[in-house]
Order: structure tokens, then C-alpha cells, then sequence
């Protein structure tokens, strides 16, 4: 991370790098230990916790400085929250987003802040980590087989972070590749001499970044092994994420070319299977325990969890999406996976609000399946595109509803807004609501972030059972400034050397 680097280069940085789990099974997260630099890469066990402690600064994270309480950045709640916060379909209930579900932010908000400087942590450690592998194989500490793997892990987590910081930082690739995107650190600063050239690396451009993703995601899939479940990278998760990258370029026959090559997944028939343990539709999470998670004020089961089942309840869906017109009524996962009490309704996915062990979904497989569905109406294979999305939807649905057609749709643009209404549907309380705000906008699909329920303003079930007036707030025009966030403001300060530019209108 290149934000504190000139003043806390040894404590913050390279103490950071060499955290170690002192467990050897990443599914049980344990907390972190700090050992020597020279010593790091010593061994092969410990180069392993130290590919594991990258996971875990990704799982837990740190807040204003601090792993007690992490809060989930980036890739536990947060992720996740953020993702629903800047989009209208779960529903702020308390202080804890409202600036993010408002848009009221500014380049000192704590929470985007934290995101951004959780992120480059996580790069940083990957960088780092990517270093060391390299004089460990050439010494006989690794053999190739396990270098091939941490080396196609640590791309794997670098790209997914720096996608991460561009979908809230930047403009979409879809409006224009040449608008100014982020900064994407391919390489370790864990000394002093390296803060300067660190600051060197300033904001290329949208498709430079994009580039750089795609580049670091084929490598990762070439050296990813199939398989191993859901806690580590592999290669079903470097391709999974290589789609997603391509569906926010508009590469659709780029999407399709990928999806072919992913195996051993399948969309489950049960729609709460993968919220209830490993299943053949998940992908990649980010795996929690009761001793290693994002705390009661960073983890999704306390966060989401109805408070009449031992949950904080701060976030809820949101009564624009429960009565939406495209949502059918009997839809299973109405039942299966929320829960309500008099105030309103809450998803139920994340169901362990005590020792908040439930995972951080990050790739499923049904969310492929989806991206393939519009990849194939982009490119006018209607038939093909409209079973893809059945075969997500029609799980969900009694036998009596109809599956959709093409032609009962309406013709691509119909396929198009049923397919991202099932989005909408299947990923409610999953972040990824505002991935897909942010790329239709970029192309004018969308004008910016839609009106939501008025924040705390919904506190009664009737909002979501009768015909009761919902009040809208916070919509943001995709040309104002608040479509994006800005860029930290310290970010700016700290870096001497070469200060970046901040977003426009900040």
C-alpha cells in the first residue's frame, strides 16, 4: 500500500508482509503472527502461512488501523455492503452506511477510505509474497508445483483487489478506456528506498488497469490447479473472475470464450445450497471461523442477520425490490432466504450471527451462468441466452410458472432486462448490485444510481406487504462527481513525491 508507506515503512509494511497463520488449514482462519523478515521465506511451511495470512488481510482486514475491529474490509461485510449500499435493492436501516447509501461522502470518509487502503494492503502482501517465491524456488525451498500455486494465488487476489478499486474509484471501461483509472502495483514496497518509486506509480488509464487484470488472470489460470474447493484460488476461480472482467469491458465473445472453459460447477437446485456449505455452485468465498472474522461490526451474519434471530439487522431488502413487478410471488428464494419480524425484511443467507462463521461469497457459479446469458444476447443468440437464464430461474419457481422465451420477452432488449433482473434477484445481499450500476452506466443502459427507499424512513412490514407509499431518496446521475468516489485525501497528502490527480468535482 502506498498510503502510509514514508512514515511507517518497517512497522506498517514489513511487519504486515510476513503475518502468518498459525494454523495450516486456511478454512479455520486463526489469527496472525509476525515473524522476521529473513526468516520468511525460509521454509516451505512458512511461505504457505504466509500465502494464507494474504487471504486472511483480505478476510479481516483492518479498520482506521486496526484488525480488532476489522469490519470486514475489504473482503469480509464490506465488500459487500458497499456493493449493496450504492445500489437501490437492500435498504440502509441504521448509521452505519449511510453515507454510502446516500451518497453523502467526501475524500475523508472512513469507510471508503478504509477501502481503498485495505485493498493496496492486500495487493502490497501479494506483491510481496510474489517476490520472495522466486529466490525460495531457485534455493530448493519450493519445489515448481508450489511455487506455480502461490504465484497463481497471490495474481488471483492482486487482480480481484485492484477490480475491486476500480469499480468505486474509477469510471467504467465501458464509457471510456482512456479515462483516468488507478493505480495497479504489480511490484512489492517493503523498504525505504522503494516509498519514492512506489509514488512513482500513478493513475494509468481505465484500459491500462484492465489490461494489467486480464494479463494477471491468464498467468493465474495457467498455474492455478483445477479444483480444492471453494477457500483457496484455483483455477475455476481465476477464469470465473476473468469473466466478470470482461463482461465490465463489453468483450462478449471474451466472456463466452472463458465460460467455455469452466468445469466442474453446476447451478444448484436448491437456491440456499450455497449458503449452507460447499456446493457445486461456489466458486471462491472468503472463508471465516469463531476465531478469525470480520467482528460483530464487520461480519455478514451480524450485519444482514434479522435481530429477532440474533442479528444487528442494520442492513434489510429493500421494499422496492420486494414489490417489484418482476419478481414473481412465488418464488422460492422469497422464503428460503430472507426473514422478517414487524420492521421489515431481512436476507437470510448469512445465518450464524454468534460465531459468524458464515463465508463471503465472491464467485458463484450461477453468476457466470448469467454473464454467459448476456454475453449470448449481446451477441443476438437469443434461444441460447434465454435458457441459460431459465436454468437459474426455473430452479426457484413452481412447475406452473412458465419457463421465459425470447419471444414472450419481447426481442433482445426483453432477454437483456430479464437477465438482469434475475441478477437482481439471485445476488440480493450479495454486493453485486453495484458492479453491474456502474458498467450499464458507463454504456447508457443506465443513468446512474436509481432512487432508493428514503433511509430509515422504512420501519414497518406493511411498506413491504400492502400498497403503502415507499419513499425514494439518493438517486446519483451518472454525471455527477458522487457517481465515483474520491480518491483518499491522505493518499493525496502523504504521497511527496508524486501526488495523484483526485476524481473530478472533489
Amino acid at each position: 500500500m502506498k498510503m502510509k508507506i514514508s512514515t511507517k515503512i518497517k512497522a506498517g509494511l514489513t511487519g504486515f508482509a510476513f503475518m502468518w497463520a498459525s494454523s495450516c488449514d486456511v478454512i479455520d482462519t486463526l489469527p496472525a503472527t509476525i515473524i522476521p523478515d529473513a526468516e520468511a521465506f525460509a521454509t516451505a511451511a512458512r511461505i504457505e502461512s504466509i500465502v494464507f495470512g494474504v487471504y486472511e488481510a483480505a478476510q479481516r482486514g483492518f479498520f482506521n488501523g486496526s484488525s480488532v475491529n476489522g469490519r470486514g474490509y475489504p473482503f469480509g461485510a464490506a465488500t459487500v455492503q458497499q456493493g449493496d449500499m450504492r445500489g437501490e435493492d437492500m435498504y440502509n436501516d441504521q448509521l452505519f452506511y449511510e453515507i454510502t447509501y446516500t451518497g453523502t461522502y467526501n475524500p475523508n470518509t472512513a469507510n471508503n477510505n478504509n477501502m481503498w487502503s485495505s485493498l493496496y494492503r492486500v495487493i502490497n502482501r501479494a506483491n510481496i509474497t510474489l517476490e520472495g517465491l522466486e529466490p525460495a524456488l531457485s534455493e530448493g525451498v519450493l519445489t515448481q508445483d508450489q511455487r506455480n500455486r502461490y504465484r497463481g494465488e497471490m495474481l488471483f487476489m492482486r487482480a480481484l483487489s485492484h477490480h475491486e478499486v476500480l469499480i468505486h474509484f474509477a469510471r467504467p471501461y465501458t464509457d471510456d478506456p482512456g479515462s483516468m483509472g488507478i493505480p495497479y502495483r504489480i511490484f512489492p514496497i517493503n523498504d525505504v528506498p522503494l516509498v519514492t518509486e512506489g509514488e512513482a506509480v500513478g493513475r494509468t488509464t481505465v484500459g491500462e488497469d484492465y489490461a494489467q487484470l486480464i494479463a494477471d488472470l491468464d498467468e493465474a489460470e495457467q498455474l492455478l490447479p483445477e479444483g480444492g474447493g471453494m477457500a483457496r484460488a484455483n483455477k475455476g476461480a481465476a477464469i470465473g473472475l476473468k469473466i466478470r472482467v470482461k463482461q465490465h469491458m463489453g468483450d462478449w465473445q471474451g466472456v463466452l470464450t472463458e465460460f467455455a472453459k469452466v468445469t466442474g460447477y453446476a447451478v444448484t437446485a436448491n437456491p440456499a445450497a450455497p449458503f449452507r456449505g460447499t456446493s457445486t455452485d461456489n466458486i471462491f468465498s472468503f472463508i471465516n471461523s469463531a476465531e478469525s472474522n470480520g467482528t460483530v461490526n464487520g461480519a455478514l451474519p451480524a450485519m444482514y442477520g434479522n435481530p429477532a434471530d440474533g442479528g444487528r439487522g442494520l442492513v434489510k431488502v429493500s421494499p422496492l425490490i420486494w414489490r417489484s413487478n418482476f419478481w414473481h410471488p412465488e418464488d422460492t428464494r422469497r422464503e428460503l432466504l430472507t426473514s422478517r419480524n414487524a420492521a421489515g425484511i431481512y436476507s437470510a443467507k448469512y445465518i450464524d450471527p454468534i460465531t459468524r462463521a458464515d463465508p463471503t461469497p465472491i464467485l458463484r457459479y450461477s453468476e457466470l451462468v448469467l454473464t454467459a446469458a448476456e454475453a449470448n444476447a449481446r451477441l443476438g443468440n437469443l434461444d441460447v441466452a434465454v435458457t441459460l437464464l431459465n436454468s437459474v430461474r426455473d430452479r426457484a419457481l413452481p412447475a406452473s410458472v412458465p419457463s421465459f422465451t425470447a419471444a414472450g420477452l419481447g426481442g433482445q432488449e426483453g432477454v437483456l432486462t430479464a437477465i438482469f433482473n434475475e441478477k437482481r434477484i439471485e445476488f440480493l445481499g450479495e454486493g453485486r448490485r453495484w458492479p453491474d450500476i456502474h458498467r450499464l452506466s458507463g454504456e447508457g443502459r443506465m443513468d446512474g444510481v436509481p432512487a432508493k427507499a428514503s433511509s430509515r424512513q422504512i420501519g414497518n412490514l406493511d411498506f413491504y406487504t400492502t400498497d403503502r407509499v415507499i419513499p425514494t431518496d439518493h438517486a446519483i446521475a451518472y454525471s455527477s462527481n458522487a457517481f465515483i468516489w474520491p480518491i483518499p485525501l491522505e493518499e493525496i497528502l502523504t504521497n511527496a513525491t508524486a501526488p495523484i490527480p483526485q476524481n473530478p468535482g472533489y
